[in-house]
């Protein structure tokens, strides 16, 4: 079964699109995930925009943390995935 198709997984994407405030979205993602989840999904999302900003791998470890790993797989997706690093860092303003 495509993972799209699951139930749970429909509910996430629901849950999160409703959700319409920083605080409200603050609360659910806590609740839905552990601190070091929440660090790495945010660690991954700054290095998107870092990328989007083309720093070099070596600066993104020094500002981040992220091994250089984690800054390739991130950037496979920002380059060649679905768009969606690319649509959230524009609608947020923070794409170069």
């Amino acid at each position: 079964m495509n993972y799209k198709e699951n139930e749970g997984y429909k509910l996430l994407i629901k849950a999160i699109v409703a959700v319409d405030n920083e605080k409200d979205c603050e609360a659910l993602l806590e609740d839905l995930m552990t601190r070091k989840e929440l660090m790495d999904i945010a660690q991954r999302l700054l290095v998107a925009k870092l990328l989007s900003e083309e720093v070099v791998y070596n600066k993104i470890v020094e500002e981040t943390g992220a091994s250089t790993a984690t800054i390739s797989r991130v950037n496979r997706s920002y380059q060649y995935g679905s768009g969606g690093y690319a649509k959230i860092l524009e609608e947020i303003g923070e794409k170069n």
